[in-house]
């Protein structure tokens, strides 16, 4: 069996929304709640990656784990391997990178990632839902994953593609992608590095890093679509959605 570390890297210079791990959701900082639902899906150890020391004392103060990271870096998984090589390099061979921006993600979901990842022989996993709302399709702060073949519940599909927009897809082969990553300790060392590529750099996705150097990454499936927060439009939703 793998031994597991989730690590969630997160800043509070975010382009669209600043300071928004600190955003208060039902009286608990954003960042506070991912670093729960982590905590609740009983993995492994689980960790905050950032620069920054107000997120830091916020993660301290409520009783998790936190490690310092350069400032510099320019994706989350960069960031993941930084806290990767300072704390747990000896400890752990599959570190999940666990976007902080989805405070409402099911602890099963994350549960089920690892499980897959110890199933099947891949680089790097991630999860996706199904699409029920059509507006998806083309709402850009939504991510898409195009797969090889339909998803069904205990499979593991390779990605062909991911995109925030593009023209004449196929519905039944496209889902709703979900910020989360679990990397071999080798895939995660060879991923960082590589170069930026140029579809990561154009669609501000870095898992077109991995697939543009012909790694593979793998899809499982998950009952539910937790919201990303990207705005305060967002926030105002996803705090709604969790009051119930």
């Amino acid at each position: 069996m793998k031994n597991i570390a989730i690590i969630i890297p997160t800043r509070l210079e975010a382009k669209r929304f600043p300071n928004k791990p600190l955003a208060i959701i039902n009286n608990i900082p954003m960042i506070v709640h991912v670093l729960n639902r982590a905590k609740e899906s009983k993995i492994g150890q689980v960790f905050v990656a950032t620069p920054d020391d107000a997120i830091f004392q916020v993660v301290k103060e409520n009783g998790g784990n936190v490690i310092l990271t350069k400032e510099e870096h320019l994706s989350g998984s960069d960031r993941v391997y930084e806290a990767y090589m300072k704390k747990l390099k000896n400890d752990v061979n599959l570190i999940i990178n666990l976007q902080g921006d989805m405070p409402n993600i099911k602890p099963d979901c994350i549960a089920k990632l690892a499980e897959l990842m110890r199933n099947n022989n891949c680089d790097i996993g991630t999860m996706a839902s199904h699409i029920k709302d059509k507006n998806e399709f083309v709402d850009q702060n939504v991510v898409k994953v195009h797969v090889e073949a339909a998803l069904k519940e205990k499979n593991f599909l390779n990605a062909k593609d991911f995109f925030r927009v593009k023209d004449n897809i196929n519905s039944e082969k496209i889902y709703h992608h979900i910020g989360i990553y679990a990397f071999t300790n080798i895939a995660l060392t060879k991923y960082v590095k590589l170069a930026r590529s140029k579809l990561e750099i154009k669609r501000n996705l870095e898992q077109m890093r991995a697939l543009d150097n012909n790694m593979i990454i793998k899809v499982g499936l998950s009952d539910s679509a937790p919201l990303g927060v990207d705005t305060e439009e967002d926030l105002i939703k996803v705090s709604k959605e969790m009051k119930r």
